[in-house]
């Protein structure tokens, strides 16, 4: 391994990261050419803990061709820029370390250019990944929501019992204890949702129509919440989903369960669900598909679609201001395209203008953290069969979008609200008079 040397990659790209990230890096680097630059990627006992390997002069175009956060991703997918050690932990060093001033950052720019020209990296211009997704058609129609979703959830059920494990629910899951199983906190999650629902209530049991509570779940992914409110607290379910892969599974599962006479799964827009009431209606990471424009019409919709004194949760990734996903970022090219992240206060505010009384928020995000972690883990540890499954790219794509989102959730650039809604009757209603009997 060859230290830095004017003549080598790593003095040539000394200053330039010295200057993106400072004199005192925040990990090891090592370079096509095999030299190398020290930083801090060592632990106390000398141990190499954090190393970016940049394997090709193309990384370096990915990244002058798309400056920033694509760019990076570009090459990171292409398998051009490696990491060993805990991802989440290098990107949380690296994020640390860059400039918090856009115009700092920008002016690394010309650096960059030169830097890459100077090692014959600049061009040719490289193709993007073909695991990037930009949908056509106007932003929200059913018709675009419906690409943007097969994107994200159609790529194979069996890589996502990889990484979800045998509990198959891709959102939050609520640990109770830390050492509570991903499935026993995913569990968790769908109780406390059944609970703040009313689903285990026996007065808002009594005041249902049909003799059993009737539960829209609106966004249902593969079942999970249906087979659990049908299983453990007698309703009844309609799950609806545009994922077609979803719903193949979901079916499945509940007629693997015995309770296909109960859950009804439905490839079908929210939009388009027009035989109401339902008692009650969980949204468990949905909202996010819909559209901060759409977000009072969204509520709209579910306030039709339940009973006067009836519940809907919406369970949802949130952010300060909220922030749509730009085409120009990783996660909206690779992962969510045309996600949104809602602000709470706006969510608050369209749930009441539609009608609803807003009686609880609970905010999750420590939870989602851990659950990332896992989720990670089962990727890591099964990822020869992921590879298998869906490609070396596609895996690395889930692997730096789990990893990055450790950190949005740890350092509250995200958070995970639950917020409950009451279709208000003007007279007291039979919530529970404290938190106590959903916990």
């Amino acid at each position: 391994m060859r230290m830095d040397n004017e003549t080598s990659v790593a003095g040539t790209m000394k200053p330039v990261l010295a200057k993106l990230l400072g004199e005192s890096l925040p990990v090891d680097f090592e370079f096509w050419d095999g030299s190398t630059l020290c930083g801090n990627g060592h632990d106390e006992a000398g141990a190499v803990r954090h190393t970016v390997r940049v394997a090709s002069p193309d990384a370096l175009r990915h990244i002058a061709w798309a400056p920033g956060e694509l760019g990076f991703a570009r090459a990171y997918v292409c398998g051009d820029i490696d990491t060993s050690g805990d991802l989440a932990e290098t990107m949380r060093m690296f994020q640390a370390s860059m400039p918090d001033d856009i115009v700092v950052a920008a002016s690394a720019l010309p650096t960059v250019v030169s830097t890459a020209r100077s090692l014959g990296a600049l061009t040719p211009r490289p193709s993007p990944p073909p695991e990037e997704v930009a949908p056509r058609g106007i932003r929200h129609s059913i018709r675009r929501d419906r690409q943007a979703v097969s994107h994200h959830y159609d790529v194979g059920n069996d890589f996502y019992q990889l990484v979800l494990g045998p509990a198959m629910t891709y959102s939050c899951a609520r640990f109770v204890t830390p050492e509570a199983s991903l499935a026993d906190a995913q569990a968790a999650k769908h109780e406390l949702i059944c609970r703040k629902l009313g689903l285990a209530d026996e007065s808002f049991r009594n005041a249902c129509r049909h003799g059993r509570p009737r539960l829209l779940d609106v966004g249902c992914g593969w079942g999970s919440m249906a087979l659990h409110a049908a299983a453990h607290h007698d309703v009844d379910v309609v799950g609806v989903t545009i994922s077609a892969e979803q719903a193949d599974l979901a079916r499945k599962r509940a007629a693997d369960a015995g309770l296909g006479d109960r859950i009804e799964i439905r490839l079908q827009d929210y939009r388009e669900v027009d035989d109401g009431p339902f008692d009650a209606i969980s949204s468990i990471g949905m909202a996010e598909h819909v559209g901060t424009k759409n977000m009072a019409r969204y509520f709209s919709q579910l306030y039709g679609l339940v009973r006067d004194g009836g519940r809907v949760l919406n369970h949802a990734i949130a952010s300060v201001g909220g922030s749509r996903l730009s085409s120009r970022s990783f996660v909206g090219r690779y992962v969510f395209p045309d996600g949104e992240l809602l602000d709470l206060a706006d969510t608050i505010r369209d749930m009441e203008r539609v009608g609803f009384e807003v009686r609880d928020v609970e905010n999750l995000r420590e939870h989602y953290a851990e659950t990332l972690r896992r989720w990670v883990a089962n990727l890591d540890e099964h990822w020869d069969e992921a590879v298998e499954l869906v490609g070396t790219r596609r895996a690395r794509v889930w692997r730096l979008y789990m990893s990055g989102s450790i950190n949005g959730f740890d350092d509250n650039g995200l958070q995970l609200y639950q917020t409950l809604g009451v279709r208000s009757v003007r007279r007291p209603t039979d919530l529970p008079a404290t938190r106590r009997d959903w916990n």
